[in-house]
């Protein structure tokens, strides 16, 4: 088996099993909460998406890694981090802009991880 399926088959096995978890243990429980703050806990883990700024990080990436690839994926992912956690904050405040503000992340994040698979 060649990297390009290693890699996709580690992909979609993640795929299957956090989709089986999300189904079985958080979905239940964060039905149960009010919009708002069921969105929270689904915002967490993209509150550290900072961390892509690590592909900028000459000691950490290839000195071969394309700029072309690691400058927007870096500011990508540094722009739906600070997104996700501005949400976080408006939805724990409940401004008015809460819901737009969330909906703006996800908009701004799933590009950044559509343009990250065309590119990388």
């Amino acid at each position: 088996m060649d990297s390009f399926h290693i890699f996709g088959l580690q992909f979609l096995l993640s795929l299957v099993a956090y989709g089986l978890l999300a189904k079985w243990y958080v979905a239940p429980r964060l039905a149960r909460l009010p919009l708002h703050d069921a969105l929270i806990p689904l915002l967490v883990p993209h509150a550290f998406r900072h961390l892509g700024l690590v592909f900028l990080v000459p000691a950490v990436v290839a000195p071969t890694l394309p700029a072309a690839f690691a400058l927007p994926a870096a500011y990508g992912d540094l722009l739906a981090g600070v997104l996700a956690l501005l949400a976080m904050v408006a939805l724990r405040a409940r401004w008015p802009l809460a819901l737009p503000l969330t909906w703006l992340f996800n908009i701004v994040g799933t590009l950044d991880l559509l343009h990250a698979f065309y590119r990388g």
